[in-house]
């Protein structure tokens, strides 16, 4: 029988194994909190990005000038403004000059000159004649509209009579004339570069410039402008793409970025990319090159830029990892928009996750200021200083990264912008291994706008083929640009000197490249900055 002393020793040990039961429970439950409260947060998080990518600025810089296409002309007007003057219009036309002289003295003048007659001439208080005491100007600037012709190109065709009435075989001579830029059809060198300019420079879709025609009293189809799009291009333009590949692939450092495209006729493949291929700032010649791909695999930019070794600067996808002779760097700026990212998604009481998100901010800021002060520096200048300076940021950096790691919910926007700069360190951190590399991929980012600003207005490609067509175009008419082009000019004088050269011979290719010094000095907006 048991005594009163050991039933009192086991009421203590279930009382014992009940208060140990309850801690346990109690634990459970409290993680069960934590876990709530963190996806509670995390879809909080996700739901101020949403509402903010809607209502709010899209760049991490807010622009309070921002109007609505529909308005822009009636609030810009409501503000007050100066007219200006025509020098002043004109301004950006300067070649470097003086800048005493004028800077609109290659435009042609045209005056129109008021004068009395000599019946008005004559003083109205004595009746004496009125002799000329001064000349006043009044300057405008004024804009023809396009003008649209037909051409007829004339050849002749000569005989020899002589050869004919002495009965020998008849001598035919026929005076030589350019060849067409595509056989068989009427459109001409100008026509083509026009649509092109007007499609791919200022993302006009075709059916607006079949309105526009139309304006003109012309009915030229969607369909045939979008045939000789494509047929220009490939035909065509294709040979000064390649020979800017090969050019491309000479350079030590390239940048690249993709963005998707939706292409029609694509029927097993749904997600399309458009490939942007850019040489760097440091770099020989300014190249942007654009590739269509029916999907984002990796092996797009491995067979692009197959046998390339150098410098591949991108953003944090993995796809470029199959360009396996590169040394991959990485891009700040995405690092820093993790943050900035962070910062916006967070509640307004949120202190201690709003002070860890600017305290990472700071360092990637402080590394840009520093990027600032290296500018002028020269290539091995920079390098010299980011060594002394930067590295130094970049180390109690990542100290910070792996002291918060553990603090912080790894699926919160803090926790994910942790994450990216730990798993990107090594790409993140490559630029200082030449001072000629950029501290991001903005150069690449910048260089695919024209291309989602298009994708805007026509949103889709029908084709594969008609989606490389815009791949070529795009890349001539950025790369002219980039070197002081005038796209349409420049277009124009490839589509009158390509059909008559032997596009097999490199060295005549390279006389039309955007930096060859046989360029006419008409296509150029400042001849005396030629490359």
């Amino acid at each position: 029988m048991k005594t009163s002393e050991q039933r009192t020793q086991k009421q203590d040990k279930s009382i014992e194994n009940k208060d140990l039961n309850l801690e346990r429970e109690n634990e459970v439950l409290k993680h069960k909190v934590e876990e709530l409260e963190a996806k509670v947060n995390f879809y909080e998080e996700q739901f101020r990005m949403a509402t903010h990518q809607k209502y709010g600025a899209s760049s991490e810089k807010s622009d309070p000038e921002q109007l609505t296409a529909f308005n822009e002309a009636e609030k810009l007007s409501a503000q007050p403004s100066e007219e200006p003057e025509i020098e002043t219009v004109l301004k950006k036309r300067s070649t470097k000059r003086s800048k005493g002289k004028k800077t609109y003295d290659d435009l042609p003048v045209e005056e129109i000159k008021y004068t009395l007659s000599e019946e008005e001439r004559i003083c109205p208080n004595c009746d004496s004649s009125l002799h000329e005491m001064k000349t006043e100007v009044r300057k405008e600037l004024k804009i023809i509209p396009a003008q649209v012709k037909v051409v007829h190109h004339i050849r002749q065709v000569y005989a020899c009579r002589n050869c004919d009435a002495n009965g020998e075989t008849g001598t035919i001579i026929t005076a030589p004339m350019p060849g067409p830029v595509l056989a068989g059809s009427m459109v001409s060198p100008s026509l083509l570069a026009n649509i092109m300019e007007k499609k791919y420079d200022h993302a006009m879709p075709l059916y607006r410039q079949e309105r526009v025609f139309k304006n003109y009293g012309i009915d030229i189809s969607r369909q045939n402008m979008a045939g000789w799009v494509v047929k220009g291009a490939n035909i065509w333009l294709s040979q000064i793409y390649e020979r800017l590949h090969a050019y491309l692939k000479e350079e030590d450092i390239i940048h690249a970025d993709e963005s998707p495209l939706q292409v029609l006729d694509e029927k097993k493949n749904k997600k399309n990319y458009m490939w942007l291929y850019a040489s760097a700032k440091a770099g020989v010649h300014p190249i942007y090159l654009y590739e269509y791909q029916p999907s984002r695999s990796q092996n797009h930019p491995q067979n692009f830029l197959s046998g390339w070794g150098g410098y591949l600067q991108t953003d944090g996808y993995a796809g470029y990892n199959g360009v396996k002779e590169a040394v991959r760097v990485g891009c700040l700026a995405h690092a820093r928009r993790k943050y900035t990212d962070a910062i916006k998604a967070l509640p307004e009481d949120a202190d201690i996750a709003l002070t860890k998100s600017k305290e990472g901010l700071a360092f990637i800021n402080r590394i840009y200021s520093l990027e600032k002060e290296f500018k002028e520096h020269s290539f091995e200048d920079r390098y010299e200083k980011r060594l002394e300076k930067t590295k130094n940021i970049f180390e109690n950096y990542k100290a910070w990264l792996i002291e918060q790691k553990e603090r912080t919910l790894p699926k919160s926007k803090l926790g994910q912008a942790i994450t990216y700069s730990l798993k990107q360190w090594d790409n993140l951190t490559a630029f200082m291994l030449d001072g000629r590399i950029e501290v991001d991929n903005n150069r690449a980012e910048r260089a695919i706008k024209p291309f989602v600003i298009g994708r805007k207005n026509y949103l889709f490609s029908k084709s594969p083929k008609g989606a490389q067509a815009s791949a070529i175009t795009y890349s001539i008419i950025e790369t002219a640009k980039a070197h002081g082009l005038k796209p349409f000019d420049y277009l124009q004088y490839l589509f009158e000197k390509l059909p008559n050269l032997d596009t097999t011979n490199p060295e005549d290719l390279d006389a039309l490249l955007p930096w060859a010094d046989s360029l006419p000095d008409e296509i150029s907006l400042n001849p005396n900055e030629k490359n």
